[in-house]
Parts: C-alpha cells; sequence; structure tokens
C-alpha cells in the first residue's frame, strides 16, 4: 500500500491479538460498515477479511463471559448465522 501511494485513500481497520475481545469481535463490522457507506454513496470499496476465526474465538470468550450456553465446539449457536450474515454484507 505505501509503494503504490494507496494509503492516502484506504482505511485500514486491524484488532490485534492484543487488543481486547470486544475490539477483535467489533473490527470485521466496523470496516464492513465503512464499506457499505462509500459503496452506498457511489464509491468503490474494498474488505478484506485476514481471519475471521480470530474474531470467532473473541464472540465465543465473550458468550461464555455472558453464560450464553455454548454450542459446538464450545462456539455460541449463532456463531455460524454472523459470519455468512458479515460476508452477505461484503457481497453486496
Amino acid at each position: 500500500l505505501e509503494e503504490a501511494n494507496a494509503l492516502e485513500y484506504s482505511i485500514l481497520v486491524a484488532a490485534t491479538a492484543s487488543n481486547p475481545a470486544s475490539l477483535q469481535f467489533l473490527a470485521p463490522y466496523s470496516g464492513c460498515a465503512m464499506g457499505e457507506y462509500f459503496r452506498d454513496n457511489g464509491m468503490h470499496a474494498l474488505i478484506i477479511y485476514d481471519d475471521l476465526r480470530k474474531q470467532a474465538v473473541a464472540y465465543r470468550q465473550m458468550s461464555l463471559l455472558l453464560c450464553r450456553p455454548p454450542g459446538r465446539e464450545a462456539f455460541p449457536g449463532d456463531f455460524f448465522y454472523l459470519h455468512s450474515r458479515l460476508l452477505e454484507r461484503a457481497a453486496k
């Protein structure tokens, strides 16, 4: 991005392993919302999700802290629905 001078017109949203679980969970959604804003206003948008597994682990941690019943592999039952909905939002 630096070599192509693309940082001038790019937004990077990152949540590393050292960030709280809540930030890791919300980062893909905030990136998607920003991309949707530009898309809906007639501009170009590209969103790249590096690793949604980390977001899934963060969601599992938050759900277990909230005493939600775990499902398959200790992930909450709505976990797979959340990821599919997020990816569908990016594909519109």
